[in-house]
């Protein structure tokens, strides 16, 4: 596990990337490598950068807009700006502050925090922070195993259920492999039932320990989702999906939303970059669904991007994941009031007032 680390005396960074080369200073470099990398040769994990620096956004004029209102709703709840934390396993492998850090730097910038089933602190710990908590589910193998942890969900008060479908099985994450990269006996996923955080990282010499595969189910269809749909009262939102013909599928059986999201490149490499598959996902469920997107996403130029193309909203990751590394909690509460002003900043410059005028901005390809 790193160090605790402060943000530098001069000031916080200022842009997200910024962050990342704080991060990379202080953290071990097979802890880098395991929060940097994808899988494969990173073709996916380079592609989502370079698609969203493709998207140019058209501005308007003359439109009287000095100060955007970033207020928006997403799955029928109020946030501060159409911003969310993504799911990230092991915070605390990054900083002490971990999870709780997280989620506490999420409630103060009033937008909401997606804990994951791999978390290195007890869900009931970062529900207590006072964030507002939408919980990342990996199905486990054991129907059983995921009714407790759906009871546990309901019980911390949680607001959305997030259901990721793009790990059958884990991508091979090379720099791991590599590295032989072990997770420290501090660190487990200490949200599997039962405490059979084992499960989550057991591995052989040689192999990277961070293998989920072992606890969770990989033949899952679409009837196991209708039956998940039926365990809870949350809106279900489905993550990881790129074909537009499963995000009908999902609302079929009756998902509230869906995350555009190729893992951050994390999965299957040579998968498109997220925000290619965006338009072709908000197309094909129109206003029957909630979209999000996820992957690559750093900064509030990106954010205005994925909100002209129709998503509802983003989720981050890696930046917040580089900014706890770098400054702890309050590393991340500086890493989101930046995404917040950059945000502002580019709602402006398009000459929108708020997030929603955005999803009527035309966008072109950068040749």
């Amino acid at each position: 596990m790193a160090e605790p680390t402060d943000l530098p005396s001069d000031g916080p960074p200022a842009c997200l990337a910024a962050f990342g080369e704080l991060a990379r200073a202080v953290l071990p470099p097979d802890v880098w490598d395991y929060v940097d990398g994808g899988s494969g040769d990173e073709v996916t994990l380079a592609a989502n950068r370079a698609a969203l620096d493709r998207v140019a956004v058209v501005p308007r004029a003359l439109r009287a807009v000095e100060s955007p209102d970033l207020a928006t709703r997403l799955l029928g709840h109020r946030y501060a700006m159409p911003v969310g934390v993504a799911p990230m396993a092991y915070q605390r492998l990054v900083h002490p502050d971990g999870e709780r850090g997280m989620a506490s730097a999420a409630a103060a910038a009033g937008v909401p925090y997606v804990a994951s089933t791999l978390g290195s602190t007890p869900l009931e710990e970062v529900a207590a922070t006072g964030a507002e908590v939408w919980f990342q589910l990996y199905w486990l193998r054991e129907r059983a195993l995921v009714r407790d942890l759906l009871a546990r969900v309901r019980d911390a008060g949680c607001r959305v259920l997030v259901v990721t479908v793009d790990v059958p099985v884990l991508g091979r994450r090379l720099r791991d492999l590599r590295n032989a990269f072990r997770l420290p006996a501090e660190v487990g996923a200490v949200n599997l039932p039962h405490g059979r955080d084992d499960l989550a990282h057991a591995g052989t010499p040689g192999v990277s320990t961070v293998a989920p595969d072992a606890p969770f189910a990989p033949a899952l269809g679409w009837d196991d989702l209708a039956w998940l749909r039926d365990q809870t009262d949350l809106p279900l939102v489905v993550k990881g999906v790129l074909d537009p013909r499963d995000a009908r599928e999902a609302v079929r059986v009756g998902a509230a939303g869906v995350v555009v999201s190729n893992h951050g490149g994390r999965q299957l490499d040579g998968a498109p970059a997220s925000v290619t598959m965006l338009p072709e996902v908000v197309d094909a469920v129109g206003d029957r669904c909630a979209v999000l997107l996820d992957s690559g996403i750093r900064s509030g130029a990106d954010v205005l991007r994925a909100l002209a193309l129709g998503a509802a909203g983003v989720l981050v990751g890696r930046p917040l994941l580089w900014a706890l590394a770098a400054g702890g909690g309050a590393g991340v509460e500086a890493a989101l009031a930046l995404l917040a002003a950059e945000l502002r900043d580019a709602l402006a410059l398009a000459g929108c007032p708020d997030p929603a005028a955005a999803r009527e901005l035309r966008t072109v390809p950068i040749r």
